[in-house]
């Protein structure tokens, strides 16, 4: 190759080159633009969404466009701001609920102690145990919030007194104290159990049961008995109360175990109870690692739970 031949060559390749060079540095800026872009942007919406949540409110869901850890991240932000917003409206409906469940009960006992003091009504026998009772109905709600409180902080210790005892024996006896109550209601009751040993907490379980009895004879509607089975399975002892009662829908069923949640909104406190009863059960079964659930069909409920048999 001559001298003419290598300055063209050289020209050329030199050429190619600069094209070459100046195309990558346009596409590198390109991929560079596009990828911090799509980096950037998700990010930008995490710190606005950030800034409202600090400001009280409660962003829309991000979309989540991608599978990567940006995408993860932008996911658990979502789940994060979901949790706290349903953990808000819980606090105010908590409150709500037991504004309601305290306003009826001290109204009613300022108006008449109010009109007693003015003389506009005299006392006699019935007024005073009108009284009596609206007193008994704030003490018992006071203390059921005192026990939710108390099993809100034993569910969060790591550690617990419990003691193995026989769930048949611990059945039989949180029955014991029923019959009187179904004799005079005319309800029968049938009751089976089989020995299974449990390690329960100081008083818990037996005041579940209880719970749960109290709730099939006050709900009581209709000729079949009340039944309690017992029984051993595999690795858990089941506990199951059974009876007649109120239609409960399939979409209130789990939120029956809700605190201060009634089926029927409008039944008063003589016939529906606080709404706490089973809330505490919950709170009561799930510290023993328990499960506990309803079943119905119809107008015929089955309250049940399991707890984790002892292993020797």
């Amino acid at each position: 190759m001559d001298n003419q031949k290598q300055g063209q060559f050289n020209s050329t390749l030199f050429q190619y080159l600069w094209i070459f060079s100046v195309s990558a540095i346009v596409i590198g800026s390109l991929i560079h633009f596009y990828l911090t872009k799509k980096l950037i942007h998700p990010i930008k919406e995490l710190i606005e969404s950030t800034k409202r949540m600090k400001q009280g409110q409660y962003p829309n869901p991000l979309e989540v466009k991608s599978d990567d850890e940006t995408g993860q991240l932008i996911s658990h932000f979502n789940d994060l701001v979901k949790q706290l917003k349903n953990n808000q409206q819980y606090r105010q409906k908590l409150v709500s609920d037991l504004s309601h469940e305290l306003r009826t009960p001290l109204s009613n006992l300022n108006g008449y102690l109010s009109a007693l003091k003015s003389g506009v009504i005299s006392g006699d026998r019935q007024l005073y145990q009108s009284l009596h009772e609206e007193l008994k109905r704030l003490i018992s709600l006071v203390e059921q919030l005192e026990q939710l409180k108390e099993w809100d902080y034993v569910t969060k210790q790591t550690f617990s007194q419990k003691e193995p005892i026989d769930m048949a024996v611990l059945v039989e006896q949180s029955v014991e104290m029923f019959r009187w109550s179904l004799k005079n209601a005319g309800i029968k009751l049938h009751v089976k159990t089989e020995p299974g040993i449990v390690n329960v907490y100081d008083g818990g379980v037996p005041q579940v049961i209880s719970n749960l009895i109290d709730n099939a004879i006050r709900y009581y509607q209709g000729t079949e008995p009340i039944t309690v089975i017992g029984e051993s399975l595999n690795s858990e002892y089941r506990v199951a109360v059974s009876g007649p009662g109120q239609t409960i829908p399939f979409l209130e069923q789990e939120k029956i175990f809700e605190r201060f949640y009634r089926v029927d909104p409008s039944r008063t406190r003589d016939t529906g109870g606080t709404g706490l009863g089973l809330a505490i059960s919950k709170e009561i079964i799930e510290h023993h690692t328990g499960k506990i659930g309803i079943k119905s069909n119809g107008h015929y409920h089955t309250f049940w739970f399991t707890l984790p048999l002892s292993v020797n």
